[in-house]
């Protein structure tokens, strides 16, 4: 990849582009493909497009992955069985602000937990980025009403949200534990397909359960783009960008995915923004800004 095109605060903005995109389709096709199936192909496609880049490099790197098979293992079940699986699932039962609000905490946790187990720490500058990015958050989901809170009720689809969350801050502040040494897309190539194997269990019992995929264009077309670019692209991104810029602040990204929630609403649903949406943009963008341009005392 280019140089220019390769900068880790540009790669977490694409991902998160990307992953937006596939929080609005979770919800959009469920009633056509069930969370297990939807996981399933999503990685299955993401597979099938990393293989022919990752075997030409597995010969000559099998002993770092055969060393390092524990954390490839755990981070496989994580970041590609784990998370999106439980997004999926809480897709079903809860609505996408209730999503989006509870999303918008795996920063909080993945700093948190590189605190606790790490030691890790931000400077109180880009603390600050941190909660005025959340504000910024909750701006849009509330739509710039507090008293909005009141009628948000946690149900099963919030709580299978918050272990979607949990999952994935282990997961980022655990790349740091990855293999040394191996092609990033032979580590995507294994990871996926640890990922995959898990989910095959899953994707069984759903079918034994009666669940069906509803197979037409609208539903093959959101297959693909899951598989190519919230998976493949989105994955082969963030991975690289934690690798340069630390977990805590790659996770402050996550807060992108109101702001492009909103682009998308008013390019392909007619959604005209109003002010709260201009606010909290706003105030996402200022947060993360004061996050990535502090100069940085620990990477974490």
């Amino acid at each position: 990849m280019p140089s220019r095109f390769s900068h880790p605060y540009l790669l977490l903005t694409l991902t998160t582009l990307f992953w937006s995109g596939n929080m609005v389709l979770g919800r959009a096709i469920r009633a056509d493909i069930p969370p297990m199936t939807l996981a399933f192909w999503r990685w299955a496609i993401a597979l099938l497009l990393v293989l022919p880049l990752a075997l030409p490099h597995l010969r000559a790197q099998w002993p770092q992955l055969k060393q390092g098979w524990k954390p490839i293992l755990i981070l496989g079940i994580l970041g590609v069985g784990g998370y999106n699986t439980l997004a999926y699932v809480a897709l079903q039962y809860t609505a996408a602000t209730n999503a989006v609000l509870l999303n918008s905490f795996i920063p909080v946790a993945t700093i948190a937990l590189s605190w606790l187990f790490l030691k890790k720490h931000l400077q109180r500058i880009e603390g600050l980025g941190v909660l005025l990015s959340l504000v910024g958050v909750a701006t849009i989901v509330l739509r710039g009403d507090p008293s909005t809170l009141q009628s948000l009720s946690l149900n099963v689809g919030d709580l299978w949200m918050l272990g979607a969350v949990l999952v994935w801050a282990i997961y980022t502040i655990g790349l740091q534990w990855r293999p040394a040494g191996v092609h990033p897309m032979l580590m995507l190539a294994a990871f996926t397909t640890v990922g995959v194997a898990v989910l095959t269990p899953a994707y069984a019992w759903e079918i034994a359960a009666g669940r069906q995929l509803n197979l037409h264009w609208g539903s093959f077309a959101a297959l693909l783009y899951v598989g190519i670019f919230p998976s493949f692209l989105g994955y082969i991104f963030y991975n690289r960008a934690v690798g340069e810029v630390g977990a805590s602040k790659a996770s402050l990204f996550i807060h992108l995915m109101p702001v492009f929630g909103t682009i998308l609403s008013a390019i392909f649903l007619d959604e005209i923004p109003v002010w709260y949406h201009y606010a909290g943009i706003l105030l996402i963008f200022a947060g993360i800004w004061l996050t990535t341009a502090a100069r940085p005392k620990l990477k974490s």
